[in-house]
């Protein structure tokens, strides 16, 4: 049975579960954001290191984001989207760990698998790669 001023049965849940629903999405990309910041600074802060090694592997990871943009109640709008390249290199130490880090620096196309050399990393970032002639 609907509430007695004649409001449908379902408009009950939707005041109550879908404020709820968008407070966690709200909740969740805030979240996201602090995360996100929290990390960059970490990384910006960490002491760089500057080691001998050898990059064993390169790769991308190409992230697309769509918009869809509604002008008004005629329906009529458009989309947008984007895109961005995320590039990291894995190097090998000389005790034969290794590790990928982002390239925040565009170094990747001035790097090529194989190289040797000593690679400055701060955090998970590599931020400059000396190559060792020879």
């Amino acid at each position: 049975m609907g509430d007695p001023f004649g409001a449908p049965a379902g408009f009950d849940f939707m005041i109550t579960v879908v404020p709820i629903i968008i407070v966690i999405g709200f909740a969740v990309v805030i979240g996201g954001i602090i995360f996100s910041g929290v990390k960059h600074a970490k990384n910006a802060s960490s002491p760089q290191e500057s080691t001998f090694a050898k990059i064993v592997a390169k790769r991308m990871d190409v992230r697309h984001h769509t918009n869809h943009h509604n002008h008004g109640n005629d329906g009529i709008g458009h989309m947008s989207s984007s895109s961005r390249t995320y590039y990291y290199i894995t190097l090998e130490f000389e005790n034969g760990t290794r590790r990928e880090f982002l390239d925040v620096k565009n170094i990747y196309g001035l790097v090529a698998e194989g190289d040797s050399g000593y690679a400055a990393t701060k955090g998970e970032w590599i931020v400059a790669f000396e190559r060792s002639v020879g």
